[in-house]
């Protein structure tokens, strides 16, 4: 996800992988998932998971996109490993640097997965939970739905150090973001539009305190109007919107970038007269495209590397392991 220890859903539980053996994975594991994986096992499974997506939404418009976060700080693996908890054996992902105290919408993805085990006991992984509370997630909020394969298994652990290392943080450069995408099979034009997930949402002081105190590639209105819920120092965990219309999905993002009012410094460097900025002007021009876009993007992601046929589980509680 590029910028996305932000606190709302940027991106990942990165595992290190080539990039090459990469592309052999999508090729390979994708064509095991199914968008109807569960039509005979569990026929209604998609209609409980909207139905609980849209309410959580509807009480909270940030849930939304707290609940796509998720999911992309669960990929690149897409296999649950976020949602479990600390054990004697491993140290798991939620505490790790870019999750704690950021990532968030556990409880609600806890509800969802007791209300499919009624439905469907031991049949729906949480994995596959995550990928279509995500999707509903962006319906909910105005943005274009898609088909979810499904299929994925849960793993049986879960690496902190993986969390860690190998996610991009609010301060990557340009450089460092399509280096980070393109290690995981994606191109540069895919970096940009799975940034545009930060069209909803909010972010902590701490992650953007530098770049509107100290940068320049910034609207001085825009910073100053920031200044006081993120001073130079304290209110770390004050929250800002990621764009200035933060419950819709649409390419309002990608306005605000031209207009140098992106959030984050990771938002702002894909317009800096830099390699991106064609990109950024052509879906601030279209945001049909945009959206359309954004859907094949989020299915490319849901199909890197995940757990199928015999390996993993089909956890009971998302939380641990059976």
């Amino acid at each position: 996800m590029a910028h996305f220890s932000s606190s709302t859903f940027s991106f990942v539980s990165y595992v290190l992988v080539l990039c090459m053996l990469l592309g052999m994975q999508i090729n390979t594991t994708s064509a095991q998932l199914s968008t109807t994986f569960y039509a005979t096992s569990c026929p209604n499974v998609l209609s409980t998971i909207q139905t609980a997506v849209a309410a959580a939404v509807a009480n909270e418009p940030r849930m939304g996109a707290s609940l796509l976060r998720l999911h992309f700080h669960d990929c690149f693996g897409c296999d649950a490993s976020i949602l479990l908890d600390n054990t004697a054996t491993f140290t798991g992902e939620k505490n790790a640097g870019p999750n704690a105290n950021s990532v968030r919408g556990y409880d609600v993805i806890d509800t969802i997965k007791s209300r499919v085990e009624a439905l469907c006991p031991r049949t729906v992984s949480c994995a596959d939970i995550l990928a279509v509370a995500a999707r509903d997630s962006v319906v909910a909020l105005g943005g274009r739905s898609w088909n979810v394969p499904l299929g994925r298994r849960d793993a049986r652990t879960a690496s902190a150090n993986a969390a860690n290392s190998n996610l991009p943080g609010p301060g990557s450069s340009l450089s460092g973001l399509i280096t980070n995408f393109a290690n995981k099979g994606f191109t540069a034009k895919e970096m940009v539009i799975l940034s545009g997930s930060h069209t909803i949402g909010q972010a902590r002081c701490t992650t953007f305190r530098n770049r509107i105190h100290t940068e320049t590639n910034i609207d001085p209105t825009f910073a100053n109007s920031l200044k006081g819920i993120c001073p130079t120092s304290g209110s770390s965990n004050n929250l800002a919107p990621l764009d200035s219309n933060p419950t819709l999905f649409d390419n309002t993002y990608y306005k605000n970038l031209i207009s140098r009012r992106g959030l984050l410094h990771s938002d702002q460097v894909l317009f800096n007269n830099g390699s991106t900025d064609a990109q950024v002007i052509a879906y601030n021009n279209d945001n049909p495209t945009f959206l359309t876009d954004f859907a094949v993007a989020m299915v490319k992601m849901g199909n890197l590397s995940p757990l199928t046929g015999s390996n993993g589980e089909i956890r009971t509680n998302c939380r641990r392991t059976n």
